[in-house]
């Protein structure tokens, strides 16, 4: 059973910044794409980015390109997303999942076959 663990959610001021990580237990990582989603109260969850097997292609929601940026760590089964110059609209719970197809920039969540349990994220303004 693929498990992934979501942390380092908490409450930050606007304009701050915060490192979610995303580890897998169980199995490793390597071999799978990797996204990073949220879901904000009463909205639908969304995708935000996700990472390729490699590294080497990602992808952002419009919403927060140029502040978020996600990367991997195969060597410490974890991937991390880095959010930079957060806003009340970033609050949510964001979750981590893996896929057996590719990071795509649709980051369809139908696409993502396991899920962590998610960690809260919440901006003050």
């Amino acid at each position: 059973q693929l498990q992934l663990v979501e942390s380092g959610g908490t409450l930050v001021q606007s304009g701050g910044s915060l490192r979610l990580s995303c580890l897998a237990s169980e199995f490793t990582l390597e071999g799978y794409p990797i996204g990073w989603f949220r879901q904000a109260p009463g909205k639908e969850r969304e995708g935000i980015s996700c990472i390729s097997v490699t590294g080497a292609t990602t992808h952002y929601a419009d919403s927060v390109k140029g502040r978020f940026t996600i990367s991997r760590d195969d060597a410490h089964n974890t991937v991390y997303l880095q959010m930079n110059s957060l806003t009340p609209e970033d609050t949510g719970v964001y979750y981590c999942a893996a896929t057996q197809h590719y990071c795509k920039s649709s980051l369809f969540r139908d696409e993502y076959d396991h899920w962590g349990q998610g960690t809260q994220v919440t901006v003050s303004s």
